[in-house]
């Protein structure tokens, strides 16, 4: 049986980027691993998940919980360094 620790280790995805998934998507954090690691395999799942970070940033600074939107911002900036999107073109 597989652990929530062993389906991260999988993912390619930090614990963080993880919980942002589950918090966008309404599912357990296991399944959000399951799904992060689809999503950053494919070809427009790193844009995805950038969309994620984003709806959810906006969410909690509509909500007011700046600190929130803070800590949601500094896993976006961090998985954007990890996984830029090049330009088109």
């Amino acid at each position: 049986m597989l652990t929530f620790r062993d389906c991260l280790g999988l993912s390619d995805l930090t614990e963080d980027e993880v919980q942002v998934i589950a918090e966008h998507e309404q599912i357990p954090d296991i399944v959000a691993a399951e799904l992060g690691s689809g999503l950053v395999h494919s070809d427009d799942g790193i844009s995805r998940i950038k969309a994620y970070m984003r709806d959810c940033i906006e969410h909690a600074r509509l909500m007011g919980d700046f600190g929130r939107a803070d800590a949601l911002y500094s896993v976006y900036r961090d998985f954007e360094a990890a996984h830029p999107t090049s330009p088109p073109g």
